[in-house]
């Protein structure tokens, strides 16, 4: 059994934030959810201070190897997640991680300090791709933001605290790096990489947003070369992901220096793709 953070797993294989809805997945499937789950841990969908209703459709858009979204981070907000979603995914039969996303260190202490209260969250995901109100930069695109957010929230916890990397920067390896000095467990990666896509039919964007994040088979390659990267430049754990639809993939990413893998797109066409894929990848 893998050990993540000081956490033990079945497998390797766990979720990606936002790709799979356990409460509607048990809601389909009922309780035989829970006697086969998919993951070895579950990341939430990332939670916002305050509630959001997402981007307006076209929210995706189908490429030949992948997708391209902009959902918008719909969610209920924390005091929303807390009291409604929460108590229903404590009902999972693996460790819980909890992803969070603000845009200042004010709001990331007090999503932090709320989530950390809760027994039932192991693990807590620190989505870093909004910029800083107060200094107009993506965190997560700058090292010295990174870890100035990691000092201030190491301070508030001691469950594992994981770091979801952009792939849209010069060097990931950096960001990671930082995240590492100022007290990231663990660093995730990839998040989708910038695309859009133009309806051939109507000459508009694809996305209604005019542009979003490709994930999928597409990015895997990329993906690899991002994991290598950052793996020689840190110590913690790392959590890949990026376009696994097979246990080969899986490997792959384990082979570039990855701890976990991660599964996203390949459970939109296959809801059971992380019990195949850890499967496959014991195989």
């Amino acid at each position: 059994m893998p050990d993540f953070c000081g956490i033990e797993l079945e497998h390797r294989v766990i979720n990606a934030s936002g790709t799979f809805d356990a409460i509607a997945a048990r809601r389909v499937y009922g309780d035989a959810l829970l006697e086969d789950f998919p993951f070895s841990a579950f990341v939430s969908k990332t939670i916002t201070p305050e509630p959001r209703v997402g981007n307006e459709p076209q929210r995706i858009w189908e490429t030949p190897a992948g997708m391209i979204n902009s959902i918008g981070l719909p969610n209920k907000g924390l005091d929303g997640f807390l009291a409604e979603d929460l108590p229903q995914l404590a009902d999972l039969p693996v460790p819980l991680i909890v992803s969070v996303m603000a845009t200042g260190h004010e709001d990331f202490s007090r999503l932090v300090g709320e989530v950390e209260k809760r027994d039932e969250v192991a693990a807590i995901e620190l989505n870093v791709s909004c910029p800083n109100v107060h200094s107009g930069l993506i965190v997560g695109e700058q090292p010295k933001e990174t870890e100035a957010l990691l000092e201030a929230l190491r301070q508030l916890t001691d469950k594992p605290l994981i770091v979801k990397l952009t792939p849209n920067v010069a060097s990931p390896a950096d960001v990671a790096a930082a995240a590492e000095q100022g007290g990231a467990d663990a660093v995730s990666l990839i998040n989708t990489l910038k695309a859009s896509a133009i309806d051939p039919v109507t000459g508009e964007p694809g996305i209604a947003a005019g542009h979003g994040g490709l994930s999928g088979p597409a990015v895997r390659p990329v993906a690899i070369a991002q994991v290598r990267a950052v793996a020689a430049a840190v110590s913690v754990p790392i959590v890949g992901m990026g376009g696994i639809s097979s246990g080969a993939d899986a490997k792959e990413f384990l082979a570039a220096g990855a701890t976990l893998v991660a599964v996203g797109t390949e459970s939109f066409r296959d809801p059971r793709a992380g019990n195949r894929v850890a499967t496959e990848l014991a195989a």
